[in-house]
């Protein structure tokens, strides 16, 4: 199935749940300590990230939708830090303030990537903590596409039926990251995303496939869900439905290096792309790949779009080859977003021969990634003559996809490649053989945005022309 961005910009988010503040402090560990049998730790570095609930709100703004944050913290520093870290990545916080219990805090002191403790500042919050949450999630509501309630046991969702039927009522889908054995009080959600222990702590071990989706689709009805997510590690994750067969997804990550935030990455790209319109299959499979990216990073941390496009461009077999123009403009967007530069040319490329590998290999070094735009057939009949080209686009592109060098070949039915120049603004054009800079078509244009022009020379006694006569001559 072939995926698309969503359009996260026009999303809009609100996130309800147990708020944390993540620290981290690191340094080196060269001795142990002569009081006890621990290392000591030379403390160099120290950062904090906002956790819990605020993880789940940040990796939806870095996606750049729109995000709320309603939660409790403590009248302290840390509710001060957590607030104004999440506030600087864009995400409105509505903060309800404890006035006898502290800010959730976590310290995990790490050294050489390795984490050695976890000390954990927090008291459970009761009722007299969350009272008015109801009321703040509801004026926020009408501003919302879909409702996250991340749930960490600490008491800020106390009253989570009574949030899930707020979101309801407003047709809102309700999306849950549950904890506890009891998920009667989750009662009526759109969709619940538990990990694998956290299912099986409630329908019991799963001996099979078919024993695991049937515990599924029973908890599904009881609880009058639309769908739940099981999140399963290694093994990927499986979406369940009622009257719907199962959606089983691999997992992506190629070396999981810490698992910190995993569940809050999926149902953060999960939220954000039901938002911007995606449907729930769709924006499961996106979140599958955000998991692969996030375990491959320390503690918490937050996936964007790019990062996010980039894998599933790539999943797609769209990390180079050939593309369409449209295909062309997302992935070029892309590469830019990652600071890459783009180098353009463009030609008939007939017969690819020793002068076209040796120029392409130049323009390359000129840049990150390498667009060849070859004029199609009925383009080369008009430059070239009724006896041209020798060989159809298709295989002219299927042998320029082939070349090292290469990142993106594309075709253009015009006779110069000036409306793909307006579309993708390179960085630099680079046109070879005899041209003179003021002879490449287009290339006016692209000094015009501060783009640069560049000439390069083919391999001398190397040109298709010379390569065709020869070949009559032996005929």
């Amino acid at each position: 199935m072939k995926l698309d961005m969503p359009p996260f910009q026009q999303a809009r988010v609100l996130v309800v749940g147990d708020v944390m503040l993540d620290r981290y402090w690191h340094g080196d560990a060269m001795r142990i300590s002569p009081e006890a049998p621990v290392p000591v730790v030379h403390v160099g570095n120290r950062e904090g990230r906002p956790g819990g609930a605020g993880n789940v709100a940040l990796n939806i703004a870095a996606l750049g939708a729109a995000t709320s944050l309603v939660g409790v913290v403590g009248k302290d520093d840390e509710g001060e830090e957590l607030k104004s870290r999440l506030n600087a990545a864009g995400v409105y916080c509505d903060f309800l303030q404890s006035a006898d219990k502290p800010t959730i805090t976590k310290l995990r002191v790490i050294s050489r990537h390795q984490q050695l403790i976890r000390l954990d500042f927090e008291q459970p919050f009761d009722a007299q903590d969350i009272a008015g949450l109801d009321t703040k999630v509801a004026n926020l509501l009408d501003n919302a596409q879909t409702l996250v309630l991340s749930d960490y046991a600490k008491g800020g969702l106390a009253e989570v039926a009574a949030l899930i039927q707020l979101g309801r009522r407003k047709n809102i889908p309700v999306i849950v990251d549950p904890k506890g054995t009891d998920f009667n009080k989750y009662r009526g959600a759109t969709l619940l995303t538990p990990n694998l222990s956290e299912f099986e702590a409630v329908v019991g071990r799963s001996a099979t496939e078919e024993e695991l989706v049937s515990k599924g689709q029973r908890l599904v009805q009881e609880l009058g869900l639309e769908a739940l997510l099981i999140t399963r590690g290694e093994h990927g994750m499986t979406l369940i439905r009622p009257n719907s067969p199962e959606l089983h997804l691999p997992a992506h990550a190629q070396e999981v290096f810490d698992v910190t935030g995993a569940g809050d990455t999926v149902i953060s790209v999960l939220a954000a792309s039901m938002a911007a319109g995606h449907t729930m299959a769709d924006a499961t499979m996106l979140a599958n790949l955000a998991a692969g990216l996030v375990v491959g990073k320390l503690g918490t941390a937050a996936i964007s779009a790019p990062e996010l496009r980039r894998t599933m461009l790539a999943e797609q077999g769209s990390g180079r080859g050939v593309m369409t123009s449209e295909q062309l403009q997302i992935a070029v967007q892309d590469a830019k977003a990652h600071g890459e530069t783009i180098v353009f040319t463009n030609g008939c490329f007939d017969i690819i021969h020793a002068g076209h590998v040796g120029y392409l290999a130049q323009a390359r070094k000129l840049g990150k990634r390498l667009v060849v735009a070859i004029n199609d057939d009925a383009s080369v009949r008009r430059l070239k003559g009724s006896g041209r080209p020798i060989n159809p686009v298709e295989r002219r592109m299927a042998v320029l996809a082939g070349l090292e060098a290469v990142d993106w070949v594309v075709s253009f039915p015009e006779d110069t490649p000036e409306g793909l120049l307006h579309l993708l603004q390179p960085d630099v054009l680079v046109k070879g053989g005899d041209y003179t800079l003021e002879k490449v078509v287009g290339g006016e244009y692209v000094q015009s945005y501060g783009g640069q022009v560049k000439a390069l020379e083919f391999l001398d006694d190397c040109s298709t022309s010379a390569i065709v006569e020869k070949m009559k001559d032996l005929d």
